[in-house]
């Protein structure tokens, strides 16, 4: 069993708490992943409050080496990556979170 949270753990979850079918909140979750996703490809942040922001960064060309060939030169290109900052709430929860396993 995975500890990763997916698109259908979040739509059960909705579902338990709300009177709103699962086809509804499973729409709707979609849209609101939609709608970040074009927001990002655009070069636009998403700031969602206490929870974090996505930017979005790019990383500029550089050289890197290949292991296996370390005499060789491998360019790497620019490119546009996501990143994520955590809110202040999440931040401070994750500072409740026990690391000894």
């Amino acid at each position: 069993m995975s500890n990763n949270l997916t698109k259908r753990d979040i739509v059960n979850q909705v579902y338990n708490k709300t009177k709103f079918s699962q086809k509804e909140i499973r729409e709707t979750v979609q849209l609101t992943l939609d709608v970040i996703q074009q927001s990002l490809l655009k070069g636009n942040n998403v700031e969602l409050r206490n929870f974090g922001v996505f930017e979005v960064q790019v990383r500029k060309a550089r050289v890197g080496r290949n292991p296996n060939q370390p005499e060789k030169d491998v360019i790497i290109p620019k490119r546009a990556v996501i990143k994520f900052k955590s809110g202040k709430e999440l931040r401070s929860g994750l500072g409740k979170i026990s690391l000894n396993g």
